[in-house]
């Protein structure tokens, strides 16, 4: 079961994403039907490690085995999306595969067609509605240690 619930107010989420680099370029991915991007991941389960829970969700949407580099970002992320209120904890990690896949074109995981996916030059991010919007600058430049970042 997804970390994932509904209250009156709105929807608190738990969410993993892998900061995947190469030459470069940085893998993102979005729902086919939304204008905008974001790093791929996904919910963790209860009772899931939040490190467990990135291995997972790459596995089951890229069919890639990652290792753990370091978590790069802590969020806490209130935005509305769907006429829906979002409160979203986020882990973010630099990871690395020895299977990382060579497109230069979008393509779709191996959940099926509801998920794009690109690797985009990262001096490129600017020119992409990307979410949650720290990313387009902090791409460019990692942190040497993991920061905490409140979006409003």
């Amino acid at each position: 079961m997804d970390a994932v619930f509904k209250v009156e107010a709105g929807i608190f989420n738990f969410r993993v994403a892998g900061v995947m680099i190469e030459n470069g370029h940085v893998l993102l991915h979005k729902q086919v039907n939304d204008d905008h991007w974001a790093l791929p991941g996904g919910r963790v389960k209860v009772l899931e490690e939040s490190a467990s829970g990135v291995k997972r969700e790459l596995m089951e949407e890229l069919g890639v085995v990652v290792e753990i580099e370091n978590l790069l970002w802590v969020t806490e992320n209130f935005f509305t999306y769907n006429e829906a209120n979002f409160h979203e904890i986020g882990f973010y990690y630099l990871v690395s595969s020895e299977k990382m896949m060579k497109h230069d074109e979008a393509f779709n995981g191996i959940e099926g067609k509801d998920l794009l996916y690109q690797w985009v030059p990262i001096n490129k991010l600017e020119e992409l509605t990307l979410y949650p919007k720290f990313l387009k600058t902090s791409l460019k430049e990692l942190p040497p240690s993991t920061q905490h970042i409140i979006i409003k």
